[in-house]
């Protein structure tokens, strides 16, 4: 992949085809072949990507369709991860920044707010295997606080950790009841609840642990306590 944070040597075919090799001078629509593999097709300013873009990364198959500042990915733009999901939103210095939707290959979908490529800010997540949905607070790519709904209208409000309901919380149920406690979290093999899909593969995120979760009730109410214990996760 090319380094973005400077200018690598290139030949370029500028929009009249010509053809040229590194040229900071250049400034206009043109298409840049890396050593590497790696094309660009899109707007120079002074010889680097500045403008409007697109960017196939040869090692990988990933692409990139949006506007870019400095040879940065930064603005408004799409990026395809070979395999690994969709990316529709905002960039800042070549990270996911601001407003945006994740799409992952198995349906699903993150839409929020992210901080320099990590989930971070009001965010929600769903699930469409299940129709599940994490909707909250999340910090470093992981939800703090908020709601765990399920299809029925039955749902979670409290704290979270490691993507699922931590410490003290509420369960809400369709008829308006409501349970208060705590959950306690043990890790476990590779059986677990649904939780999001890690999209860092591209960077080599080591695989997270999986936790069991242990309800505490706050009052004596066996047959609720039962009912959240059982629910399929």
């Amino acid at each position: 992949m090319a380094d973005e944070e400077d200018t690598p040597k290139y030949i370029l075919i500028t929009e009249n085809r010509e053809k040229k090799h590194i040229s900071r001078e250049y400034a206009g629509k043109g298409t840049a072949y890396y050593p590497n593999g790696d094309i660009y097709e899109g707007d120079f300013q002074d010889g680097i990507r500045e403008g409007r873009g697109k960017y196939f990364y040869a090692s990988n198959g990933d692409k990139y369709d949006g506007e870019w500042k400095q040879n940065f990915k930064h603005g408004i733009g799409q990026m395809q991860y070979n395999g690994k999901g969709d990316y529709n939103g905002y960039w800042e210095n070549g990270r996911r920044h601001g407003e945006g939707v994740f799409t992952y290959p198995n349906g699903d979908k993150y839409s929020g707010w992210w901080k320099f490529g990590d989930k971070e800010g009001t965010g929600t997540y769903v699930f469409k295997a299940t129709g599940m949905k994490l909707f909250g607070q999340w910090k470093q790519g992981k939800i703090e606080s908020g709601r765990w709904t399920y299809p029925n209208g039955m749902y979670y409000e409290g704290a979270f950790e490691n993507n699922k309901p931590s410490g003290k919380g509420r369960w809400v149920y369709k008829n308006g009841n409501q349970l208060t406690g705590h959950y306690e979290q043990k890790k476990k093999g590779e059986e677990g609840e649904d939780e999001p899909v890690e999209e860092e593969l591209e960077e080599g995120a080591e695989p997270k642990p999986k936790f069991s979760l242990i309800w505490h009730s706050d009052t004596n109410i066996a047959e609720a306590a039962h009912m959240v214990n059982s629910v399929e996760q």
